[in-house]
């Protein structure tokens, strides 16, 4: 067994960076003075959200959801097989690993719509932004706990592998590539949308606007005032 590439570049972005974004967008919308962060961070998460589902098709061999497509049954064996301490080790993504993935896909998705839903169209959709955000919290705290109980039990270091690429195999199972390209051209579009985000953020009207949205997005009271007022004045003009 030797150490070989299993993770690419682009993957392992998308995986911290979705982490992260996740973890500051469910903190921010806990204060006021932070909405700023916590819609940019939703919408961050929305492009990364559509990156991974077009490298998922487009991506290196582990990357491609062509190679974790296991059952929900495969899964819920998977991780009996885990607490009984007799599971079989993945390279890539193992059978329960590829069900949170999937889930925090939909559930990201569906936190996403539900975000600008809940800014564009009004409170009603409140309630289920937040029930997908517990629930994609929840899925967080078992995949953790997946991690844990895997490393621990095929004596490897899950997380490391996910920073460095690198877990130990056959060099038939390795990679060619890290895609360093794919991984510049991704980090590229987020500095873009970050720079127009934040080139559209009105602190004083406390909203932002976006090139691909047809109107400011008004993010608290200031705003929608501002943008109330704003509304009037062209009427009357």
């Amino acid at each position: 067994m030797k150490k070989i590439l299993v993770w690419d570049i682009p993957t392992r972005l998308f995986h911290w960076l979705f982490a992260l974004s996740f973890t500051v967008a469910f903190i921010t919308a806990e204060f006021d003075g932070w909405i700023a962060m916590h819609v940019f961070t939703g919408l961050l998460m929305f492009f990364l959200i559509v990156w991974r589902m077009v490298w998922g098709i487009a991506g290196s061999r582990y990357a491609r959801f062509s190679s974790f497509l296991f059952s929900p049954v495969t899964a819920i064996t998977y991780l009996r097989d885990t607490l009984q301490g007799k599971a079989e080790r993945h390279i890539g993504h193992n059978p329960a690993g590829s069900w949170a993935i999937y889930l925090l896909l939909l559930l990201g998705l569906g936190i996403s719509i539900t975000g600008l839903a809940l800014i564009l169209i009004g409170e009603q959709f409140e309630d289920i932004h937040e029930v997908l955000s517990y629930g994609a919290l929840g899925v967080v705290v078992v995949h953790i706990l997946g991690v844990i109980g895997a490393s621990a039990l095929h004596r490897e270091n899950l997380p490391q592998a996910m920073v460095t690429g690198y877990k130990t195999g056959e060099y038939t199972q390795a990679i060619p590539s890290s895609r360093p390209v794919a991984a510049m051209l991704m980090l590229v579009l987020m500095v873009l949308f970050s720079a127009v985000y934040w080139k559209g953020w009105d602190p004083q009207t406390q909203s932002v606007t976006l090139p691909f949205l047809g109107q400011p997005l008004a993010l608290g009271e200031q705003g929608e005032n501002g943008a109330s007022e704003q509304s009037s004045e062209h009427e009357d003009d």
